[in-house]
């Protein structure tokens, strides 16, 4: 089965959106929990030193617009390889 490189994109960058912007809301819910939650994914570096969470509405759209780009790139250029190795076959 090919995977359509377009559909595979919008997907994936639609998918990325709906995070991003549950993510954010959480974050604005529960801060402290998901700050402890960051700092585990970065296997215990200590993140208070950085700072506390700044998310402007700049920062918030840019964040969403470069991860929403990006993610519809990598789902194009997933599609694209998993058809190249489908025809390897």
């Amino acid at each position: 089965m090919k995977h359509d490189p377009m559909a595979t994109a919008n997907a994936l960058a639609t998918i990325t959106a709906g995070i991003f912007v549950a993510c954010r809301l959480l974050v604005g819910i529960f801060p402290d929990w998901f700050f402890s939650v960051a700092q585990s994914w970065f296997h215990g570096i200590e993140l208070t030193k950085l700072g506390t969470w700044n998310l402007t509405t700049g920062n918030f759209v840019l964040g969403l617009v470069t991860a929403t780009v990006g993610a519809w790139l990598v789902g194009w250029c997933f599609a694209h390889c998993y058809n190249f190795f489908l025809k390897k076959k």
